[in-house]
Protein backbone atom coordinates (compact mmCIF):
# COMPACT_ATOMS: atom_id res chain seq x y z
CA UNK A 1 0.00 0.00 0.00
CA UNK A 2 1.62 3.33 -0.99
CA UNK A 3 2.30 6.06 1.98
CA UNK A 4 0.78 8.89 2.13
CA UNK A 5 3.50 11.03 2.99
CA UNK A 6 2.33 14.68 3.22
CA UNK A 7 0.05 13.15 5.52
CA UNK A 8 2.57 11.37 7.32
CA UNK A 9 4.98 14.20 7.79
CA UNK A 10 1.73 15.64 9.61
CA UNK A 11 0.88 13.51 11.77
CA UNK A 12 4.29 13.05 12.96
CA UNK A 13 4.77 16.60 13.19
CA UNK A 14 1.92 16.82 15.18
CA UNK A 15 3.26 13.89 17.60
CA UNK A 16 6.34 16.08 18.27
CA UNK A 17 4.91 19.23 19.69
CA UNK A 18 3.93 16.57 22.86
CA UNK A 19 6.80 15.15 23.47
CA UNK A 20 9.95 16.43 25.72
CA UNK A 21 12.11 13.99 25.42
CA UNK A 22 15.42 14.13 22.65
CA UNK A 23 15.95 10.15 22.89
CA UNK A 24 11.95 9.77 22.64
CA UNK A 25 11.63 12.09 19.81
CA UNK A 26 14.55 10.05 17.78
CA UNK A 27 12.81 6.83 18.57
CA UNK A 28 9.67 7.67 17.49
CA UNK A 29 11.06 9.00 14.08
CA UNK A 30 13.30 6.07 13.48
CA UNK A 31 10.55 3.57 14.52
CA UNK A 32 7.87 4.93 12.00
CA UNK A 33 10.49 5.15 8.92
CA UNK A 34 11.82 1.30 9.52
CA UNK A 35 8.19 -0.18 10.11
CA UNK A 36 6.09 1.97 7.23
CA UNK A 37 9.03 3.36 4.83
CA UNK A 38 10.14 -0.37 4.82
CA UNK A 39 13.95 0.33 5.58
CA UNK A 40 16.76 -2.15 6.73
CA UNK A 41 17.92 -0.09 9.10
CA UNK A 42 17.75 3.34 10.37
CA UNK A 43 20.38 4.86 12.89
CA UNK A 44 20.54 8.40 14.31
CA UNK A 45 23.67 10.04 15.77
CA UNK A 46 22.76 13.33 17.86
CA UNK A 47 25.19 16.19 19.02
CA UNK A 48 27.09 15.41 22.46
CA UNK A 49 28.64 18.21 24.44
CA UNK A 50 30.40 16.61 26.64
CA UNK A 51 31.62 13.88 24.23
CA UNK A 52 32.37 16.69 21.83
CA UNK A 53 31.06 14.77 19.17
CA UNK A 54 28.11 12.74 17.74
CA UNK A 55 26.80 10.08 19.66
CA UNK A 56 24.35 6.93 18.11
CA UNK A 57 22.05 7.56 19.82
CA UNK A 58 18.73 5.69 18.14
CA UNK A 59 19.28 2.81 15.96
CA UNK A 60 16.71 0.25 14.60
CA UNK A 61 16.33 -2.60 12.42
CA UNK A 62 19.00 -4.66 11.22
CA UNK A 63 21.98 -3.25 12.52
CA UNK A 64 20.83 -2.74 15.80
CA UNK A 65 22.74 -5.73 17.35
CA UNK A 66 25.90 -5.17 16.08
CA UNK A 67 26.33 -1.40 16.92
CA UNK A 68 26.14 -1.02 20.90
CA UNK A 69 24.34 2.27 22.04
CA UNK A 70 26.09 5.26 23.21
CA UNK A 71 29.49 3.45 22.81
CA UNK A 72 29.70 4.99 19.06
CA UNK A 73 30.74 8.25 18.51
CA UNK A 74 31.97 10.44 15.68
CA UNK A 75 33.64 13.15 16.68
CA UNK A 76 33.31 16.55 16.05
CA UNK A 77 36.31 16.85 13.56
CA UNK A 78 35.33 13.80 11.32
CA UNK A 79 35.47 14.24 8.07
CA UNK A 80 31.71 13.32 7.76
CA UNK A 81 30.69 16.02 9.92
CA UNK A 82 32.77 18.25 8.43
CA UNK A 83 31.36 17.47 5.23
CA UNK A 84 28.01 18.21 6.68
CA UNK A 85 28.89 21.34 8.76
CA UNK A 86 30.55 22.52 5.78
CA UNK A 87 26.80 21.58 3.60
CA UNK A 88 28.61 20.14 1.20
CA UNK A 89 26.30 17.86 -0.04
CA UNK A 90 23.95 20.97 -0.48
CA UNK A 91 26.78 22.05 -3.09
CA UNK A 92 27.43 19.27 -5.13
CA UNK A 93 24.34 17.39 -5.13
CA UNK A 94 21.61 20.21 -4.66
CA UNK A 95 20.02 19.10 -1.38
CA UNK A 96 20.74 18.51 2.27
CA UNK A 97 21.39 14.33 1.50
CA UNK A 98 23.66 12.67 0.52
CA UNK A 99 23.16 9.23 -1.54
CA UNK A 100 25.49 6.55 -1.80
CA UNK A 101 25.40 5.48 -5.51
CA UNK A 102 24.90 9.11 -6.95
CA UNK A 103 28.21 10.18 -4.92
CA UNK A 104 29.64 7.26 -6.59
CA UNK A 105 28.78 8.17 -9.90
CA UNK A 106 30.38 11.94 -9.20
CA UNK A 107 33.22 10.31 -8.28
CA UNK A 108 34.28 8.96 -11.40
CA UNK A 109 33.34 12.48 -13.10
CA UNK A 110 35.11 15.87 -13.22
CA UNK A 111 32.59 17.74 -11.11
CA UNK A 112 35.31 18.22 -8.02
CA UNK A 113 38.83 18.90 -7.77
CA UNK A 114 40.82 16.39 -6.50
CA UNK A 115 40.66 17.44 -2.51
CA UNK A 116 36.89 17.28 -3.01
CA UNK A 117 36.88 13.70 -4.28
CA UNK A 118 39.65 12.79 -1.34
CA UNK A 119 36.94 13.98 0.90
CA UNK A 120 33.71 12.76 -0.90
CA UNK A 121 35.39 9.07 -0.76
CA UNK A 122 36.22 9.10 2.72
CA UNK A 123 32.54 10.61 3.65
CA UNK A 124 31.56 7.07 1.67
CA UNK A 125 33.58 5.14 3.47
CA UNK A 126 32.15 6.25 6.55
CA UNK A 127 28.80 5.53 5.36
CA UNK A 128 29.84 1.93 4.07
CA UNK A 129 31.12 1.15 7.20
CA UNK A 130 27.81 1.97 9.35
CA UNK A 131 26.27 0.22 6.15
CA UNK A 132 24.24 3.32 5.19
CA UNK A 133 23.04 4.13 1.84
CA UNK A 134 21.56 7.46 2.49
CA UNK A 135 22.88 10.18 5.02
CA UNK A 136 20.43 12.91 6.03
CA UNK A 137 21.90 15.89 8.20
CA UNK A 138 19.88 17.40 11.09
CA UNK A 139 19.78 21.35 10.83
CA UNK A 140 18.52 23.36 13.63
CA UNK A 141 19.49 27.24 11.99
CA UNK A 142 23.06 26.78 10.72
CA UNK A 143 23.85 23.93 13.55
CA UNK A 144 24.29 20.49 12.35
CA UNK A 145 22.35 18.61 15.54
CA UNK A 146 22.27 15.47 14.21
CA UNK A 147 22.78 13.06 10.93
CA UNK A 148 20.47 10.64 9.96
CA UNK A 149 21.64 7.51 8.55
CA UNK A 150 19.24 5.00 6.20
CA UNK A 151 20.48 1.16 4.96
CA UNK A 152 18.45 -0.43 1.72
CA UNK A 153 15.15 -0.51 1.50
CA UNK A 154 13.85 -4.19 2.20
CA UNK A 155 12.65 -4.21 -1.35
CA UNK A 156 16.25 -3.97 -2.81
CA UNK A 157 14.65 -0.56 -4.82
CA UNK A 158 16.35 2.83 -4.49
CA UNK A 159 14.74 5.08 -2.80
CA UNK A 160 12.39 7.97 -4.80
CA UNK A 161 12.69 11.85 -5.03
CA UNK A 162 9.30 11.63 -3.10
CA UNK A 163 10.77 9.60 -0.34
CA UNK A 164 14.02 11.65 -0.05
CA UNK A 165 11.96 14.63 0.17
CA UNK A 166 9.82 13.15 2.99
CA UNK A 167 12.68 12.19 4.58
CA UNK A 168 14.60 15.68 4.14
CA UNK A 169 11.32 17.43 5.83
CA UNK A 170 10.88 14.92 8.63
CA UNK A 171 14.56 15.38 9.11
CA UNK A 172 13.93 19.25 9.39
CA UNK A 173 11.25 18.68 11.67
CA UNK A 174 12.80 16.58 14.12
CA UNK A 175 15.70 19.32 13.70
CA UNK A 176 13.39 21.96 15.66
CA UNK A 177 11.67 19.25 17.51
CA UNK A 178 14.76 18.17 18.82
CA UNK A 179 15.97 21.38 19.95
CA UNK A 180 13.21 22.55 21.72
CA UNK A 181 13.30 19.45 23.55
CA UNK A 182 17.07 19.97 24.67
CA UNK A 183 15.99 23.32 25.82
CA UNK A 184 13.16 21.93 27.83
CA UNK A 185 15.11 19.79 29.13
CA UNK A 186 17.97 22.76 30.06
CA UNK A 187 15.21 24.35 31.76
CA UNK A 188 13.60 21.75 33.71
CA UNK A 189 17.64 21.04 34.59
CA UNK A 190 17.87 25.18 35.67
CA UNK A 191 14.42 24.64 37.75
CA UNK A 192 15.76 21.80 39.50
CA UNK A 193 18.77 23.20 40.69
CA UNK A 194 17.48 26.37 41.53
CA UNK A 195 15.12 24.59 43.87
CA UNK A 196 17.54 22.24 45.10
CA UNK A 197 19.60 26.12 46.08
CA UNK A 198 16.27 27.30 47.37
CA UNK A 199 16.26 24.06 49.57
CA UNK A 200 19.63 24.11 51.02
CA UNK A 201 19.45 27.77 51.60
CA UNK A 202 16.38 27.22 53.72
CA UNK A 203 17.86 24.04 55.77
CA UNK A 204 20.54 26.80 56.55
CA UNK A 205 17.99 29.32 58.10
CA UNK A 206 16.99 26.39 59.82
CA UNK A 207 20.24 25.26 61.36
CA UNK A 208 20.83 29.43 62.05
CA UNK A 209 18.25 29.21 64.53
CA UNK A 210 18.94 26.11 66.11
CA UNK A 211 22.82 27.91 66.60
CA UNK A 212 20.95 30.28 68.63
CA UNK A 213 19.03 27.88 70.53
CA UNK A 214 20.68 25.70 72.15
CA UNK A 215 18.28 23.41 73.79
CA UNK A 216 16.40 22.87 70.53
CA UNK A 217 19.39 20.97 68.88
CA UNK A 218 17.71 18.89 66.24
CA UNK A 219 14.73 20.15 67.44
CA UNK A 220 13.64 21.71 63.60
CA UNK A 221 14.47 17.79 61.82
CA UNK A 222 12.41 15.91 64.06
CA UNK A 223 9.41 18.79 63.34
CA UNK A 224 9.92 18.30 60.04
CA UNK A 225 10.06 14.42 59.98
CA UNK A 226 7.34 14.26 62.14
CA UNK A 227 5.30 16.41 60.41
CA UNK A 228 5.68 14.75 56.73
CA UNK A 229 4.88 11.71 58.38
CA UNK A 230 1.46 12.81 60.02
CA UNK A 231 0.40 14.56 56.33
CA UNK A 232 1.56 11.41 54.46
CA UNK A 233 -0.66 9.16 56.62
CA UNK A 234 -3.54 11.75 56.76
CA UNK A 235 -3.06 11.57 52.92
CA UNK A 236 -3.50 7.88 52.77
CA UNK A 237 -6.64 8.17 55.15
CA UNK A 238 -8.65 10.62 53.22
CA UNK A 239 -7.96 8.18 49.90
CA UNK A 240 -6.59 11.32 48.66
CA UNK A 241 -2.71 12.02 48.70
CA UNK A 242 -1.75 15.74 49.49
CA UNK A 243 -0.55 17.40 45.63
CA UNK A 244 3.52 18.14 45.90
CA UNK A 245 2.80 21.53 46.47
CA UNK A 246 1.32 21.29 49.64
CA UNK A 247 3.68 18.80 50.66
CA UNK A 248 6.35 21.44 49.82
CA UNK A 249 4.85 24.17 51.42
CA UNK A 250 4.47 22.05 55.00
CA UNK A 251 8.33 20.77 54.50
CA UNK A 252 9.41 24.62 54.32
CA UNK A 253 7.28 25.94 56.78
CA UNK A 254 7.75 23.26 59.64
CA UNK A 255 11.93 23.93 58.91
CA UNK A 256 11.86 27.67 59.03
CA UNK A 257 8.24 27.64 61.67
CA UNK A 258 10.90 28.99 64.40
CA UNK A 259 12.93 31.22 62.33
CA UNK A 260 11.33 34.61 64.26
CA UNK A 261 13.35 33.35 67.01
CA UNK A 262 16.10 35.07 65.41
CA UNK A 263 14.80 38.28 66.12
CA UNK A 264 14.60 37.43 70.34
CA UNK A 265 16.96 37.65 72.07
CA UNK A 266 19.49 34.92 72.80
CA UNK A 267 19.61 35.59 77.09
CA UNK A 268 15.85 34.91 76.87
CA UNK A 269 15.49 32.09 74.71
CA UNK A 270 18.38 29.91 76.85
CA UNK A 271 17.11 31.15 80.67
CA UNK A 272 17.35 28.81 83.07
CA UNK A 273 13.77 28.69 85.36
CA UNK A 274 10.37 30.83 84.42
CA UNK A 275 10.24 33.24 82.52
CA UNK A 276 8.57 36.78 83.29
CA UNK A 277 5.38 38.02 81.56
CA UNK A 278 6.98 40.64 79.60
CA UNK A 279 10.06 37.54 78.31
CA UNK A 280 7.05 35.32 77.26
CA UNK A 281 5.48 38.05 75.67
CA UNK A 282 8.63 38.66 73.38
CA UNK A 283 8.73 35.01 72.46
CA UNK A 284 5.37 35.13 71.52
CA UNK A 285 6.46 37.74 68.95
CA UNK A 286 8.50 35.05 67.31
CA UNK A 287 5.67 33.75 64.44
CA UNK A 288 4.94 37.79 63.31
CA UNK A 289 8.50 38.24 63.55
CA UNK A 290 9.52 34.77 61.38
CA UNK A 291 6.55 36.01 58.93
CA UNK A 292 8.04 39.59 58.45
CA UNK A 293 11.66 38.08 57.61
CA UNK A 294 10.12 35.47 54.98
CA UNK A 295 7.28 37.92 53.40
CA UNK A 296 9.76 39.48 50.84
CA UNK A 297 10.26 36.39 49.49
CA UNK A 298 7.55 35.10 46.90
CA UNK A 299 8.46 31.61 46.44
CA UNK A 300 7.74 30.87 50.50
CA UNK A 301 4.60 32.98 50.42
CA UNK A 302 2.67 28.77 50.59
CA UNK A 303 4.94 28.65 53.62
CA UNK A 304 4.27 31.10 55.87
CA UNK A 305 0.98 30.13 56.74
CA UNK A 306 2.81 27.45 58.73
CA UNK A 307 5.20 30.25 60.58
CA UNK A 308 2.49 32.34 61.19
CA UNK A 309 -0.06 30.01 63.01
CA UNK A 310 1.89 26.66 64.31
CA UNK A 311 0.84 28.31 68.23
CA UNK A 312 -2.34 28.76 67.84
CA UNK A 313 -4.90 26.55 69.39
CA UNK A 314 -7.97 24.44 68.40
CA UNK A 315 -9.75 26.01 70.69
CA UNK A 316 -9.04 29.78 70.11
CA UNK A 317 -6.55 30.16 72.65
CA UNK A 318 -3.77 30.42 71.27
CA UNK A 319 -1.39 33.29 69.59
CA UNK A 320 -0.89 35.68 67.79
CA UNK A 321 -4.69 35.82 66.57
CA UNK A 322 -6.49 33.66 68.64
CA UNK A 323 -7.84 31.51 65.28
CA UNK A 324 -10.30 28.64 66.62
CA UNK A 325 -10.97 24.63 65.22
CA UNK A 326 -11.21 25.11 61.18
CA UNK A 327 -9.93 28.72 61.02
CA UNK A 328 -6.31 27.14 61.60
CA UNK A 329 -4.99 26.47 58.49
CA UNK A 330 -3.91 22.40 57.99
CA UNK A 331 -0.44 22.99 57.41
CA UNK A 332 -0.51 24.95 61.22
CA UNK A 333 -2.29 22.44 62.87
CA UNK A 334 0.04 19.63 62.03
CA UNK A 335 3.38 21.54 62.80
CA UNK A 336 1.61 22.43 66.14
CA UNK A 337 1.38 18.70 67.08
CA UNK A 338 4.82 18.17 65.89
CA UNK A 339 6.43 20.97 67.95
CA UNK A 340 4.79 20.17 70.76
CA UNK A 341 5.36 16.88 71.10
CA UNK A 342 9.27 17.30 70.77
CA UNK A 343 8.97 19.90 73.13
CA UNK A 344 7.63 18.15 75.82
CA UNK A 345 9.81 15.13 75.09
CA UNK A 346 13.30 16.70 74.96
CA UNK A 347 14.88 18.72 77.79
CA UNK A 348 14.79 22.38 78.29
CA UNK A 349 16.24 25.72 79.88
CA UNK A 350 13.39 25.59 82.06
CA UNK A 351 12.44 21.83 82.49
CA UNK A 352 13.46 18.44 82.09
CA UNK A 353 12.05 15.96 79.28
CA UNK A 354 8.68 14.13 79.68
CA UNK A 355 9.01 10.49 78.20
CA UNK A 356 7.66 9.57 75.07
CA UNK A 357 5.03 7.83 76.54
CA UNK A 358 3.63 10.52 79.12
CA UNK A 359 4.20 13.17 76.09
CA UNK A 360 2.02 10.89 73.73
CA UNK A 361 -0.97 10.72 76.68
CA UNK A 362 -0.45 14.45 77.03
CA UNK A 363 -0.91 15.10 73.46
CA UNK A 364 -4.53 12.95 73.36
CA UNK A 365 -5.39 14.74 76.44
CA UNK A 366 -5.24 17.91 74.52
CA UNK A 367 -7.00 16.66 72.08
CA UNK A 368 -9.92 19.57 70.97
CA UNK A 369 -8.60 21.98 73.10
CA UNK A 370 -4.70 22.51 72.20
CA UNK A 371 -4.67 20.24 68.97
CA UNK A 372 -6.99 19.15 65.98
CA UNK A 373 -8.55 15.95 66.83
CA UNK A 374 -8.15 15.46 63.28
CA UNK A 375 -4.02 15.71 63.21
CA UNK A 376 -4.04 14.02 66.88
CA UNK A 377 -6.07 11.28 65.58
CA UNK A 378 -3.63 10.30 62.80
CA UNK A 379 -0.50 11.43 65.30
CA UNK A 380 -1.56 8.43 67.63
CA UNK A 381 -2.27 6.04 65.26
CA UNK A 382 1.10 6.59 64.23
CA UNK A 383 2.15 6.01 67.75
CA UNK A 384 0.30 2.65 67.96
CA UNK A 385 2.37 1.12 65.17
CA UNK A 386 5.83 2.49 66.49
CA UNK A 387 6.37 4.74 63.76
CA UNK A 388 6.95 7.68 66.19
Amino acid sequence: MAIDYKKELENTARNMIFVHDPNLLIKMVVRMMVDKAKIAHVSFFLHNKEKQGYLLTVSRGSLNKKIPMDLVCIDKDDVLIRFFREHKSSFIFGREALLLDEAKSVLKGNKLKPEGKQQLAQVLYQMELLEAVVCIPSYFRDELLGLLLLGKKDSGKKFMDEELDFFVALNSNLAMAIRNAQLFKELEYELDRKHQLFIRTTIALAAAIEAKDHYTHGHTSRVTNLSMEIARRMGIKAKKNFDGKFLENLHISSLLHDIGKIGVPEHILNKRGSLTVGERNRIKEHPLIGVNILKSIKELSGAVTGVRYHHERFDGKGYPEGLKGDQIPLIASIITVADSFDAMSTDRSYRAALNKTDAIKEIEHLSGEQFSPQVTDTFLELCREGKI
